[in-house]
């Protein structure tokens, strides 16, 4: 779970105005922050599939919203997957 202060420092890094919380950029900055937290608590708990379970959903969607923000903007895509650090 991201903590009210890491889920606003994420948006406030990706957003593309102030009040945005919902564009594919801030969903895919926060699922990926998501996804790498809960990795870490998979490392130290090999044996909880049901957060393994949701690890491969939030995999899912995150690719979902990548695969959308390739097709609808290129630029506005590759510049996020260098800034996150997604490779592709």
């Amino acid at each position: 779970m991201l903590t009210t202060k890491k889920k606003a420092a994420v948006i406030k890094n990706i957003a593309r105005h102030d009040t945005d919380t919902g564009s594919p950029d801030v969903q895919v900055a926060l699922l990926s922050k998501q996804i790498d937290e809960l990795a870490k608590h998979l490392k130290k708990n090999p044996k909880d599939f049901h957060s393994r379970h949701g690890l491969l959903q939030m995999v899912a969607d995150r690719r979902s919203h990548l695969r959308y923000l390739e097709i609808s903007n290129k630029r506005q895509y590759n510049a996020l997957i260098k800034k996150l650090g997604l490779k592709k």
